[in-house]
């Protein structure tokens, strides 16, 4: 299988090890001066002082936010790249973070002291009207489904849904709590949203890995999956729902982050190959992994202020998409 060097237990204890040194990373660095000392009485006493409670009420669960937020958004990116055979297919870019962070705007303006729980259900509804719009403006054709037709048709319904989220937060006087979601970010991230979150991500993880091998099959031909007895509407229904899933509890959590989803499974696919059974788990690792960089990096790059970190993903990603784009598809395959 092309990019598979080294065995894949291999690769992936790379990925675990590059995972740990990543997640260590975050909790090192930051605006006030911790060390590893730290980190270790943090973990494994009971005593406290300034530095351990910052890492345990503020590193912490933003640490774990990012490896949840990464893991989803990278793993939503891969089945969707999968099941579409579209190598530029994203959330971001295919309107389900903007349905997300529409429907949230709306359950904010409208139910003010819903919870994360009900916010959650609302990135879900948001995130399947999105995709929705998208998918069936990109069908309108009689050729059918084509990259760039898509990105073109989710380009322009994310807008669209943006300005209404932009809209809402105007009419109903709330541009503080809507703008938080829409810039993207991880501050104030708290275990109260973790407990909602990560069992949604760590489920729809788990039923992608357990389809994975439907999804490779898919990837390659949709001819070959009905021969080989496949029923695709059903399998294409079960892939969609974890996407939603995934993508909702993303922006539930973390808001409007582009990129994330598009640049992680190209990167996986060139180490270990185009079998989905590898690249699930893979891009969960890498996605976790790429998302703590980029949360680090936002948190220290101008301390004690912080740079948003949407705009670090933005700064990585966008040169990956044009690459992609110039190349057709093939780039990184």
């Amino acid at each position: 299988m092309k990019g598979q060097a080294l065995s894949f237990p291999i690769q992936f204890c790379g990925f675990v090890l590059l995972l740990a040194f990543m997640f260590v990373g975050s909790m090192i660095f930051g605006a006030a001066d911790t060390t590893l000392g730290d980190f270790w009485q943090a973990l494994t006493s009971s005593q406290t002082n300034d530095h351990i409670n910052i890492l345990r009420e503020i590193r912490f669960p933003r640490g774990v936010a990012a490896v949840v937020v990464g893991a989803a958004l990278s793993v939503s990116g891969a089945i969707m790249q999968g099941m579409t055979r579209n190598p530029l297919a994203d959330p971001g870019l295919l309107g389900l973070t903007a349905g997300a962070n529409a429907t949230l705007a709306i359950a904010i303006a409208v139910f003010p002291g819903l919870n994360h729980l009900g916010l959650m259900i609302a990135s879900f509804i948001g995130a399947a009207i999105g995709s929705l719009i998208v998918f069936g403006i990109g069908n309108l054709q009689r050729d059918g489904l084509s990259p760039f037709r898509l990105i073109l048709a989710g380009a322009a319904v994310s807008t669209f849904l943006f300005a209404v989220a932009e809209g809402v937060a105007l009419v109903f006087d709330i541009p503080k709590d809507v703008s938080m979601w829409t810039a993207g970010g991880l501050i104030g991230t708290t275990w109260d949203q973790l407990q909602w979150v990560t069992p949604i991500v760590f489920l729809s993880i788990l039923g992608a890995i357990f389809l994975s091998r439907q999804l490779t099959i898919l990837s390659l031909n949709e001819e070959v999956a009905v021969g080989l007895g496949q029923n695709t509407s059903r399998i294409r229904a079960a892939l969609f729902v974890m996407i939603i899933l995934l993508a909702g509890a993303a922006v539930s959590l973390a808001g409007n982050l582009a990129f994330v989803g598009l640049l992680v499974p190209h990167i996986v696919r060139a180490i270990v190959g185009t079998d989905y059974r590898l690249i699930i788990p893979s891009a969960t690792l890498v996605g976790a992994a790429f998302m703590l960089l980029a949360d680090t990096i936002g948190r220290t790059i101008h301390a004690p202020y912080e740079t948003p970190v949407v705009a670090i993903v933005a700064v990585m990603g966008l040169p990956f998409f044009l690459i992609i784009v110039r190349k057709g598809g093939r780039a990184f395959l």
